[in-house]
């Protein structure tokens, strides 16, 4: 029995070693050391941070600033710059260690842009070479025309040399720095950009067809602060028309500029994979917490903790706890999920009284004062009756949404 414990042990403790990486986080690493601040930015830009942070084995070919302003020199296209700095992500660990000790001095390696599947033939491959003296060179492949029966020949452009290490978390995230761009004509070939996404269209098709038309009737503002950050990132968490009917009196006491507030209240201006809002539970700011910044309303956030749960994924106001159902759109840097309750902020509403027994009057109480939005009377009839028939503001905001998503659709 004794024996059989030690092996579980030893077990659990060689599963902890080669656990996913999920605890690195390659933006906060490069972000103590501002010589590579123009890098980590571009990696955030272009959302190959992300792509760093999913990967279980990575090595990451650093740039400096000064080798960063050579490249951006070059007047690339942001989708362009991606597939050159993808180049520059390495599909295997490659610490300084390994790097002075490759087998026959050589070795070609596959990067983030050709697992794109846009490089051709072993273009988006690195070749790294320990040459003489521990000099390390770097060098992309690339694929010329030629006589030969295939059409191609497989050349190496000009290097660039390893100049430190910066980070090693063994076997899984190598950062180096080298000292210059790689070059690739196939890397730099300008690429396309990816084709939109039609929010409100997305979110009709998919269950929030309510939620999507209350954006669209809303002041212009509201829908513009979601698609300006469409390029930058974007995450949005969409209530299902179930959940929007059933929060129609509350919605109904709302003043416009709270109705604004909250449907803000439901973006965040970052685009976050089902993986990472599992893994990187905490406070998620909302593009409402860029409004109140804006208007210098320093003692409303507006965020909520977003948390794992079960194996999926949960959302917490403090007044409210709703779930993410599914995944309606997931295409970097945009992510659009559907949740099976309106996220309510405290700064609009009430947060339940805690150690209220349940059924007592303290508790109904609590509950009336929940749905009220602060500063709102709870006795305000016309809103109530309002609210229930489904007219807000004196208008038939419900046909008014629904009108408005089904033309998001026909679009």
């Amino acid at each position: 029995m004794r024996l059989h414990l030690l092996l579980l042990l030893a077990t659990a403790m060689a599963m902890a070693a080669t656990a996913p990486a999920d605890a690195y986080n390659i933006t906060k690493i490069l972000s103590a050391h501002p010589e590579f601040s123009t890098f980590n930015h571009y990696l955030s830009l272009t959302h190959l941070a992300s792509d760093v942070n999913r990967r279980l084995t990575v090595t990451v070919l650093a740039l400096d600033n000064s080798a960063m302003s050579s490249l951006l020199d070059r007047h690339l296209s942001l989708p362009t710059l991606r597939n050159v700095l993808a180049l520059h992500c390495l599909v295997d660990y490659y610490g300084a260690k390994k790097l002075h000790q490759l087998t026959s001095g050589t070795a070609l390696t596959s990067s983030l842009f050709q697992a794109t599947g846009a490089a051709p033939g072993t273009t988006g491959f690195v070749n790294i070479t320990d040459r003489r003296g521990g000099h390390v060179t770097f060098s992309a492949e690339d694929t010329a025309a030629d006589d030969a029966d295939d059409g191609t020949t497989t050349t190496a452009s000009a290097s660039s040399s390893f100049v430190k290490s910066v980070k090693e978390i063994p076997y899984n995230l190598s950062i180096v720095q080298i000292s210059a761009a790689l070059s690739s004509p196939e890397a730099e070939a300008p690429a396309a950009a990816p084709a939109p996404v039609n929010l409100t269209a997305a979110m009709s098709r998919h269950g929030c067809g309510l939620f999507a038309g209350l954006l669209l009737a809303a002041s212009p503002d509201v829908l513009d602060a979601y698609e300006s950050n469409l390029d930058t990132g974007l995450t949005v968490f969409c209530p299902v028309d179930a959940a929007v009917r059933a929060f129609g009196p509350k919605f109904g006491r709302l003043k416009p500029d709270e109705r604004a507030t909250l449907l803000l209240y439901h973006a965040e201006a970052a685009y976050n994979s089902m993986q990472q809002l599992k893994t990187g539970s905490g406070l998620s700011t909302t593009l409402a917490t860029a409004a109140a910044a804006a208007k210098k309303k320093k003692s409303k956030d507006f965020t909520f903790t977003v948390g794992e749960d079960g194996g999926g994924v949960k959302l917490e106001t403090e007044v409210a706890t709703a779930k993410i159902l599914k995944t309606v759109v997931d295409q970097e840097p945009v992510a659009v999920y559907s949740i099976n309750k309106v996220l309510q902020p405290r700064e609009l509403f009430k947060p339940p009284e805690a150690g209220a027994p349940a059924g007592s009057a303290a508790a109904a109480a609590a509950a009336a004062a929940a749905d009220s939005p602060d500063g709102a009377p709870d006795d305000d009839k016309a809103a109530d009756d309002n609210a229930a028939d489904g007219r807000l503001g004196g208008g038939c905001v419900w046909a008014v949404a629904a009108a408005a998503a089904a033309v998001a659709v026909m679009l």
